[in-house]
């Protein structure tokens, strides 16, 4: 049986499909997650999707003061630094 840390990571797996435009199958990682990172992220596939009022709640879950949707990519950027900086940890 592989251990956890040979296992990938789901979220960071949802961040590339964010970072692609494919947000159906990143939602479907992310709302199974209940971590305030999933719900960082769970937001990011809401603008993505056009959902923004939908992506506000996801941003306040998350405690993260929400973006302009033209960020969205530096929104993908900091979510792949947090992901690494917690694989590091």
């Amino acid at each position: 049986m592989a251990s956890r840390a040979e296992q990938p990571d789901p979220l960071a797996r949802a961040v590339e499909l964010l970072a692609a435009g494919d947000w159906q199958p990143a939602h479907e990682i992310v709302q199974k997650d209940k971590s305030t990172l999933a719900a960082w992220l769970h937001g990011i596939v809401h603008i993505l999707e056009g959902d923004l009022r939908n992506a506000k709640g996801w941003y306040q879950r998350a405690e993260r003061e929400f973006p302009d949707p033209a960020a969205v990519q530096d929104e993908i950027a900091a979510a792949r630094r947090a992901l690494e900086t917690r694989a590091r940890d």
